[in-house]
């Protein structure tokens, strides 16, 4: 196992380094001059403030050279500078943005893919009983719906005539003139906790499902799930600085309605019918007709082996969904008018802005390896039946 990750890694920094080449060759390439862009609207600026531009920017130097130096500044954590912002580091720019696309991105994508292997597992294991077809229909209607209309029908709808919810944005300026901290640091803080009230809930789960007897079990469940959130909404109402962001906290909560309602809806189908074919053809297998000969309940049999079985495919889709969380969505981003990565790709390839597309680019490449790699590892855990050879 040891040499087959250290294997993975060499391969995936290997792979890291002609994505990052490749990249920065395919910007390069890119028609367009971000400093006759910037000058272009005033005919009176002399040349030679043109050519100090170029030389501030490091455009002056022959193409090969401002490769090496970029790929040098840039494994020592150098990103450099925007072109478009200057003289505004790249990373400043991300870690304003990086934030603001995880969470609401992070938000829908376990959102839907809980919903959608809820409904995929009781689809199948209640295969043809009442509510399949309703389900089914529903959701694939959801799933192959035109998705620009169907948000900025969510928009007129929730927003627009029922005005129980936000038209868009991300935050009410109103709320945030006096705000005494920044909007990422509201971000952020409320990422970790929910984050970390999230891998604790599973822990408990898991610690949970050890017990054989099943009331003990449920209860055990239960009560520490009510006590993390107990805990986490604690926080907000009693804890001194969680009390001062709490109402800043909760307008960012209620801007993220919509936008993750909205993404839940379309996307829980696909999610679905991955889980109940999955599902489906678990169910043949003989470790399951075995479980049942064994006199197992029904809903053991169900979710320690079926369902369990059933995740591998899932599992691969979540993570990759994960992994490429950190592009946000072009689309979502535009009609919710919100400001995440997805706007930040789209104008730093238009506006030629060499330094902040590649660092953005290369967060979506890291985190894609990243979770390829994640895939590997959870398929030897899900599946007892895979395991890693000295030789594969």
């Amino acid at each position: 196992m040891t040499r087959y990750v250290a294997r993975r890694l060499v391969q995936m920094a290997f792979l890291f380094l002609v994505f990052l080449t490749a990249t920065w060759f395919l910007l390069y390439a890119l028609p367009g001059d971000i400093v006759a862009q910037k000058y272009a609207t005033n005919p009176n600026i002399p040349p030679e403030a043109r050519r100090l531009a170029m030389e501030r920017l490091g455009l002056d130097k022959p193409m090969l050279v401002q490769f090496r130096d970029y790929m040098v500044n840039f494994f020592t954590l150098d990103f450099g500078y925007s072109f478009n912002q200057y003289p505004r580091p790249v990373v400043d720019i991300i870690k304003e943005r990086l934030p603001r696309t995880i969470v609401l991105f992070l938000t829908a994508v376990i959102t839907y893919y809980w919903a959608g292997f809820a409904a995929g597992k009781y689809l199948a294991w209640r295969r043809g009983k009442r509510g399949e077809m309703a389900i089914t229909v529903g959701g694939v209607a959801l799933y192959t719906v035109f998705y620009p209309w169907f948000a900025l029908i969510m928009l007129w709808l929730f927003a627009s005539q029922l005005k129980l919810l936000p038209l868009g944005k991300f935050l009410d300026p109103d709320k945030w003139r006096n705000a005494p901290y920044p909007a990422n640091d509201v971000f952020l803080r409320m990422f970790w906790l929910t984050l970390i009230t999230s891998v604790v809930v599973f822990g408990i789960h898991l610690l949970a499902r050890r017990i054989k007897d099943r009331t003990p079990r449920r209860l055990v469940a239960w009560a520490g799930t009510v006590a993390a959130v107990v805990a986490f909404l604690g926080y907000w109402w009693v804890g001194r600085e969680g009390a001062v962001m709490r109402p800043y906290a909760a307008d960012i909560a209620y801007h993220l309605i919509l936008p993750v309602l909205t993404l839940t809806l379309v996307n829980f189908a696909g999610i679905m019918l991955l889980t109940r074919t999955s599902m489906l053809e678990t169910m043949r297998e003989d470790f399951i007709l075995t479980a049942r000969a064994k006199g197992l309940p029904e809903h053991m049999v169900r979710d320690r082996h079926a369902a369990r079985t059933a995740l591998l495919p899932v599992t691969t889709s979540l993570v990759l969904a994960v992994a490429t969380v950190i592009d946000g969505g072009i689309i979502t981003e535009t009609v919710f008018s919100w400001p995440g990565m997805g706007e930040v790709l789209v104008s730093s390839v238009t506006l030629g802005d060499i330094p902040l597309a590649i660092a953005s680019f290369s967060f979506i490449g890291v985190m894609a390896l990243v979770g390829h790699f994640l895939v590997d590892l959870l398929y030897g855990i899900l599946d007892p039946r895979i395991r890693v050879t000295a030789h594969g």
